[in-house]
């Protein structure tokens, strides 16, 4: 059977991963990729990056996106976290103060998760300094749905 998760359920389902999909749309057509993010609790909002193309140039065009997170361990042992938002490029010492702060969340996780190296997420922190920043990204969360199923 497939449950609806609690909100507190959705929110730690977010917070405790790093990998999801974005969706926005290009004109009239819809996109899915995957990116690296940072859930932030304090203010209910995705975290993420880019250099300037085809997405951050549609997101500036039509702030409407979704996003979306899942856990799957079998057909029937899953679970699904959907959020609705808008996009809003970040500036300047906000920018960098968000980069740094996805930066950490993601090092830390990769590390209590996985025990994965987490060298490569130090270049965020050459690119803070360097003073050459990609497009640091937020999407403001308007809704979130969790669906699980379990056996």
């Amino acid at each position: 059977m497939i449950d609806k998760m609690t909100h507190k359920e959705s929110t730690k389902t977010l917070t405790d991963h790093y990998i999801g999909h974005l969706a926005y749309l290009h004109g009239d057509t819809p996109y899915i990729v995957p990116v690296t993010y940072y859930y932030d609790t304090s203010e209910n909002a995705i975290i993420s990056y880019s250099g300037e193309g085809h997405k951050i140039k549609a997101m500036r065009a039509n702030q409407s996106v979704a996003f979306q997170i899942e856990n799957i361990e079998s057909l029937n042992n899953w679970m699904s976290v959907l959020v609705h938002g808008t996009f809003e490029e970040l500036n300047g010492s906000a920018a960098k103060m968000y980069l740094h702060k996805f930066a950490q969340h993601v090092k830390n996780l990769m590390a209590r998760q996985k025990g994965i190296d987490t060298k490569a997420i130090d270049s965020f922190s050459s690119k803070i300094n360097s003073g050459n920043i990609p497009i640091v990204y937020r999407i403001n969360v308007q809704d979130i749905i969790g669906r699980q199923r379990t056996s």
